[in-house]
């Protein structure tokens, strides 16, 4: 259940905008709308919403651009972020994955794809189950701070990525040396989401590996050609 969410829908067709608060509002969440980026952040810093609908095409600043300042911003750097778009090809979705965005809508899209996608955001996205921390090769994930850590002497402290790779890597410390297809990573990490593609997978690898490689710990997340990815402490 969406249990009073709060998500700001940040788009300047009012069309679109109306069309996607009446469905939230219908779901049970809590919307704020807004028209260009400037509006976006006088939301944002009036309160924190507990997800962001960013459209990429805005008459002030593009939402790519926005979402990149989000993610380099230490208030707002964990904040969900699904970009709405007109844009279809596979690279335009991979440039907005990888600027920290969580998930990727198509226009034309339904309200009903819409809302599973922002409720499996919003799971994925929330505080993990088990509170241990989790100590490999130097490398530390604590879930209670939300923080990754490198124990190695020159890279020593925190280690920034993101909430999706955040889980991703945790999903991969609690369970080592074993080969999970990218089907299998959807399911177990993003929660059977039948809306993401694997692709996905891969972008949220290749992120995971570039906050790692500092600390030299990027050589434990291996790709296993034809089968997939693994967690491994054997090199």
């Amino acid at each position: 259940m969406a249990s009073g969410k709060k998500v700001l829908i940040v788009e300047d067709e009012t069309a679109i905008r109306d069309m996607v608060k009446f469905a939230l509002d219908n779901a049970g969440f809590e919307t704020d709308t807004a028209a260009t980026v400037q509006q976006a952040r006088v939301a944002i810093a009036d309160g924190l919403p507990d997800l962001l609908l960013l459209d990429w095409m805005l008459p002030d600043l593009s939402g790519l651009e926005f979402a990149r300042q989000l993610k380099k911003d230490d208030v707002t750097e964990a904040l969900p972020i699904i970009m709405l778009t007109a844009r279809g090809e596979e690279m335009d979705k991979i440039r907005g994955l990888e600027t920290g965005a969580d998930d990727y809508v198509t226009k034309p899209f339904s309200p009903k794809e819409l809302v599973a996608r922002i409720k499996a955001v919003l799971r994925r996205s929330g505080s993990a189950n088990d509170d241990a921390a989790i100590d490999a090769d130097g490398l530390r994930l604590d879930p209670i701070s939300h923080r990754v850590s490198s124990l190695n002497g020159e890279q020593h402290g925190d280690i920034e990525m993101g909430p999706s790779e955040f889980r991703l890597l945790q999903f991969f410390m609690c369970h080592p040396e074993r080969v999970y297809s990218r089907g299998q990573l959807l399911d177990l990490v993003w929660g059977g989401n039948v809306y993401i593609e694997e692709r996905t997978v891969d972008v949220h690898i290749r992120r995971l590996r570039k906050a790692l490689e500092p600390s030299g710990h990027d050589r434990l997340v291996q790709t296993v050609r034809g089968a997939g990815y693994r967690f491994s402490l054997r090199t």
